[in-house]
């Protein structure tokens, strides 16, 4: 029995490609006021005789088709640390009531919604409290958990909230944590004490805190491994011309000289001061900056800067090119798919948790014809 799910505030229908993608889901209907990115939604689904709504404001939940599972990327920008941080003052912060008038009619047995991290931290929690406790009066169980998208497969560093919510107490606690398929454990090469150890680079870092002066800021040393099978040593040899060589235990070669010849990230190349975290180019083959709707996002290599083309910025959120390519055959602008890419959810961070749902459907037997 398939899972029909109401794509609420679809977007470019991040949800819809991350759950059809693992199977066992289908969709009813779908909301999105955006005419661009509905004509592109359009252009990539079959929607024939689906139901579709253009404001969520307007529906009325009795004419809905039934469906098991509800999912919205609820309009984030009234949460978000990069604008004012309204939050219910600001008119896209209470669609959240229009998700919660849905539920209370339609009674689904899934609730599957995702916003930036910011809400965490909205007017100290007490935004999030209200959304949780319009949740748990309508009967609903909780999880939530944020996730960053570049540990599911895309080098793209997106901190997400998601929220998991669910009729049956038989679910609790076994949809987060979710697995990662990327993420690699910290690699110690040499030991000794903290500050002085040394890590492989192909692990990941240690957590830098603000109490990190010192030795109990639990940094290292980074190795370098420029050869195919280096010795280490206590110093560094001579340097010569031989700029590849690496580190090495033979009189002549080098430790410590990398020639840079990957490409770097870099946010918004034409404004300067324009940063995220406080920087605006990361290092080689770090993970790109978040895709937003405002922000340009560039490629710094061999000494020039070059912006993110849309379909790189659609892989960055894990859509296929075949996607790409039917929107724009349907003749949207550049412009336009730039700003769907940064609206959209990561596609393998939503199927990674859809898995999860429809694991403990099929263990339970939530969902019924």
């Amino acid at each position: 029995m398939a899972i029909r799910f109401f794509d609420m505030f679809a977007g470019i229908g991040g949800f819809r490609t991350g759950l059809t993608k693992i199977g066992g889901f289908e969709c009813v209907g779908h909301c999105e006021i955006d005419k661009y990115a509905n004509a592109a939604y359009c252009a990539m689904y079959k929607t024939g005789g689906e139901q579709y709504y253009e404001d969520a404001r307007e529906i009325d939940p009795k004419n809905l088709p039934n469906f098991d599972l509800l999912c919205a990327g609820f309009p984030c920008q009234a949460f978000s640390v990069a604008g004012k941080r309204m939050g219910f003052s600001d008119t896209r912060g209470t669609l959240f009531f229009d998700i919660a008038r849905i539920l209370e009619v339609k009674r689904p047995e899934f609730v599957f919604l995702e916003n930036v991290q910011g809400l965490l931290s909205h007017d100290s929690g007490e935004t999030l409290k209200t959304i949780y406790s319009v949740l748990v009066e309508m009967g609903y169980n909780l999880e939530w958990c944020v996730l960053n998208s570049k540990y599911f497969g895309v080098p793209q560093q997106r901190r997400r909230l998601y929220i998991i919510g669910y009729l049956d107490g038989r679910c609790t606690g076994q949809i987060f944590p979710v697995e990662c398929c990327n993420g690699a454990n910290l690699k110690e090469i040499i030991p000794g004490s903290q500050g002085q150890r040394v890590y492989d680079i192909t692990g990941v870092s240690c957590t830098l805190c603000a109490g990190g002066g010192g030795m109990g800021g639990k940094t290292g040393l980074y190795f370098i491994d420029m050869n195919s099978d280096p010795v280490t040593t206590p110093q560094a040899r001579c340097i010569t011309a031989r700029q590849d060589s690496g580190v090495s235990n033979r009189r002549g070669e080098h430790s410590g000289v990398l020639v840079e010849d990957t490409p770097r990230a870099v946010l918004t190349p034409d404004r300067e001061k324009v940063r995220q975290q406080g920087r605006r180019m990361k290092e080689p083959e770090e993970e790109m900056f978040t895709i937003t709707a405002q922000d340009g996002h560039g490629v710094y290599h061999k000494g020039r800067i070059r912006k993110l083309m849309p379909i790189e910025c659609w892989r960055l959120q894990g859509f296929k090119d075949e996607q790409f390519n039917k929107v724009v055959a349907s003749g949207i602008k550049d412009g336009q798919l730039y700003k769907m890419a940064g609206n959209s959810v990561s596609v393998p961070v939503i199927s990674a948790i859809g898995g999860k749902i429809k694991e403990v459907n099929e263990k339970y037997q939530i969902v019924k014809e």
